[in-house]
């Protein structure tokens, strides 16, 4: 048997092909545009994650055997999109995305309620999901009087394959409509943004059966039988179950396009007040926190488009160990921040310019920059109560040995850099489909893969970047 796990990013598609032992054989990826019609708006067609997934599909099945044995998909999805279906079932309008900052102004309102913090457990960031539909009923009222159903991407997807509405607890609890606590929506933060339960999705674990695929589908594809399909996951989450952390203290730092520090728990335990997320984990009793920062390897790829190189060349001009800070400081708020500071109107900026700077000083600066934010991420944890002892680095700027010791040394932590680093979300997806598709036990599933390498911290510059990091956040005030 196979299993198939599907990672729906903002930039593009992964499809991963995995054996009855969960060792990936096959992967296939797709890109896809985001659209910014205005300033802070980021949008997407969900026409075309469609698209991605059937080419994606397509070359696997043409590639590798093992495809017409699937007996177990799993979706994992960016987080927090806004895909709206009439009574029809059809696309209302392009889906607002995570990283979308219009609806400021109905996040603040909505946080500021009585009771939403404590319902939900968490701040209402102007990215949720609540907020972009109360920013519609102002902006765009017809499109939301023919809101039939919300669906967030991963679920949309789900729906494409299933023809179910099912949505898994863990990509839901960005939503600001769950009760994060009870694992289930909530009627009162419903009201609060004038929303109704039937035009949500029901609700399952993300490693529970949520449907069995279309026959079309299993048709078109040329499967020997309709795998089923699991709840699935957001894609942090399944980041987490691919590298095996659902245990408490486990846990991951993502350098992905947004940057992630999370930590699983056993407990539920929000601490709304330092701009940490508390959010169900994709496995039933479970739940992780995380620190998010908007801009992490987007903000190399900004630079790079801006010198007119490839950020991996860029990245590895630096070498592979990094020595002492650099005087150029940059503050990676391109799009805003989440963690911890909650501030869609702050803006990125470089200090200590001179007639001296190179493209190589940016580029250490832009590096520094984004582990001083990952750093953030992992002090608010620590506010929450969360107590990380095992971390994996995942996501696409993992590939980069000078900056995963930078990490490790701006976090006083090793790091260990999977096999697989880019694989995490959808090896992750692919793990929830085979506990779906077998009943095994998540914990024997959801293991840690085997380690590349261990990024240890630079010792002899931790105090210098202790400093620099100091400077860092006293700088945040001038950037708003």
């Amino acid at each position: 048997m196979a299993f198939l796990g599907i990672d729906l990013g903002t930039s593009g598609l992964k499809a991963l092909l995995v054996d009855g032992e969960g060792v990936p054989v096959g992967a296939a990826t797709r890109a896809y545009p985001v659209s910014t019609p205005r300033p802070g708006w980021s949008e997407q067609d969900p026409a075309d994650w469609i698209a991605a997934l059937e080419d994606a599909v397509a070359e696997l099945r043409a590639s590798h055997w093992e495809f017409a044995a699937i007996r177990g998909i799993g979706v994992a999805g960016q987080m927090h999109g806004a895909t709206l279906l009439d009574a029809e079932g059809r696309v209302i309008r392009p889906c607002i995305l995570w990283n979308d900052t219009r609806s400021h102004a109905e996040a603040a309102r909505l946080d500021a309620m009585p009771g939403v913090r404590a319902a939900s457990g968490n701040i209402v960031f102007p990215g949720f999901t609540a907020p972009k539909l109360e920013w519609l009923r102002a902006h765009e009222p017809e499109a939301h009087a023919r809101v039939s159903k919300v669906l967030l991407p991963a679920a949309f997807l789900n729906h494409y394959l299933t023809g179910a509405f099912v949505a898994d607890l863990s990509d839901s609890s960005g939503t600001s409509w769950l009760d994060v606590g009870a694992r289930d929506w909530s009627e009162m933060l419903l009201a609060a943004g004038h929303m109704r339960r039937d035009q949500m999705p029901g609700l399952v674990e993300g490693c529970a059966v949520a449907g069995t695929l279309r026959g079309e589908i299993v048709r078109r594809w040329g499967l020997s039988s309709a795998p089923v399909v699991a709840g699935g996951a957001g894609d942090n989450a399944a980041a987490a179950c691919g590298i095996g952390a659902v245990r408490s203290g486990r846990g991951l730092v993502s350098l992905g396009t947004s940057g992630v520090v999370l930590v699983a728990r056993d407990a539920f335990g929000p601490a709304p007040e330092t701009a940490v997320h508390s959010f169900c984990h994709a496995v039933p009793g479970r739940w992780f926190q995380m620190g998010v920062m908007l801009a992490a390897t987007d903000s190399l790829n900004w630079l790079a488009g801006i010198a007119g190189r490839p950020a991996a060349e860029l990245a590895s001009a630096l070498g592979e160990v990094p020595g002492r800070p650099g005087r150029v400081g940059f503050l990676p708020y391109l799009s805003g921040e989440r963690t911890p500071h909650n501030d869609p109107h702050v803006r990125a900026s470089f200090t200590g310019l001179d007639r001296g700077t190179g493209v190589a000083d940016l580029t250490r600066a832009v590096l520094e920059g984004v582990a001083f934010g990952m750093r953030d991420l992992a002090e608010a944890l620590r506010g929450a109560g969360a107590r990380p002892e095992a971390l994996h680095l995942v996501g696409g700027g993992a590939a980069s040995r000078y900056w995963g010791r930078l990490l490790a040394t701006c976090l006083g932590l090793p790091l260990t850099r999977p096999r697989d680093p880019q694989n995490g979300v959808a090896l992750g997806a692919a793990r929830l489909g085979m506990v779906a598709a077998t009943g095994a036990a998540p914990e024997d599933v959801m293991t840690a893969p085997e380690a590349e390498e261990v990024f240890e911290p630079v010792a002899e510059h931790a105090a210098a970047y202790d400093d620099a990091y100091r400077a860092f956040r006293a700088a945040y005030p001038a950037s708003s």
